[in-house]
């Protein structure tokens, strides 16, 4: 079963530490994770609280992302249903910026901004707003308006994104390269057992493949838009590629031998970056990409350069 993660920077993100200082929020967050879908009648019951109390604090929840809300006919006219958005939330300190982080460089790539793509139906992009072009006609994956694309699934075939060697440009020699983005499977409507081979390569090497569980819609994505059918992809991973010396890991998990040395990035003037769904695939189950106003993250592609010091 997959679990739902919240990683936080406390400096980006004071208000989440804010939500989770009551102990009376703690509990409230304790009773959705058990008991998903309560109202604040059932919340102020379980939890002997008042209804003023209970409805304040989860709207500091809300603000913070860590729960979400929807309205439903109830016996007496409307009512709010309760939801846990994640099931972790984690807490991540960055590195004193006068270290490591004045080696990094970063770059966010919008999903709809590759240079070359082949894909095949079913597929489509949408925007925070709405559909791009025409579902399942491959296309419009070439209809300027992709540009503004939050999501993109497709069966199989292959984005490519290129994006600039900034190392190079300021004459630095690079130590690791990282890519994260929030992926899923794909199939029509959702299933979280649906496995997928997603590969990504660097530069046309390949640094491995990631098998994506499943297509996952059990909850609305903290950052999907209302006016998403809730029957659609929802959320996916948040997955991080990296290539080192060493070999190409993902989340940390050696995949394959390449190195840096093989990729030769100091030769290139851009890195480019192809997600792929190979047709005879093991498990050729289609992909989510998500950026910018769906799933749970809210963030592009990003590409995070480590140079030597």
């Amino acid at each position: 079963m997959s679990r739902n993660f919240l990683v936080i920077d406390p400096e980006q993100r004071p208000e989440v530490l804010r939500a989770l200082a009551s102990p009376q929020r703690v509990r409230m967050l304790r009773l959705l994770h058990s008991r998903p879908g309560v109202n604040v009648n059932d919340i102020a019951g379980a939890l002997a609280l008042p209804q003023s109390t209970v409805s304040s604090n989860l709207q500091i929840l809300e603000d913070a992302a860590l729960i979400r809300t929807e309205t439903q006919k109830g016996r007496k006219g409307q009512q709010k249903l309760c939801y846990l958005a994640f099931d972790d939330v984690l807490v991540m300190f960055r590195d004193d910026p006068n270290g490591a982080q004045a080696n990094a460089i970063e770059v966010a790539m919008p999903i709809g901004l590759y240079t070359s793509c082949e894909v095949s139906a079913p597929c489509g992009l949408c925007s925070p707003d709405g559909t791009i072009g025409l579902l399942d006609v491959p296309g419009s994956f070439l209809n300027p308006d992709r540009m503004n694309a939050g999501l993109m699934w497709f069966t199989r075939g292959f984005v490519e994104y290129q994006f600039p060697n900034n190392a190079r440009i300021v004459g630095k020699s690079i130590v690791e390269l990282e890519f994260s983005m929030e992926l899923s499977s794909e199939v029509p409507g959702t299933s979280a057992d649906w496995p997928s081979d997603i590969t990504v390569a660097v530069n046309g090497r390949e640094l491995g493949l990631w098998t994506s569980p499943g297509d996952y819609g059990d909850t609305r994505g903290v950052f999907t838009p209302d006016w998403w059918k809730l029957k659609g992809s929802q959320y996916g991973m948040l997955k991080s590629w990296r290539v080192t010396r060493d070999g190409a890991f993902v989340d940390g998990v050696r995949i394959s031998s390449l190195t840096l040395d093989d990729l030769d990035i100091s030769a290139h003037h851009s890195i480019r970056l192809r997600i792929e769904v190979k047709p005879h695939a093991r498990h050729p189950g289609g992909v989510n990409i998500f950026g910018r106003g769906f799933g749970n993250y809210d963030q592009d592609i990003v590409l995070r350069i480590t140079t030597a010091p």
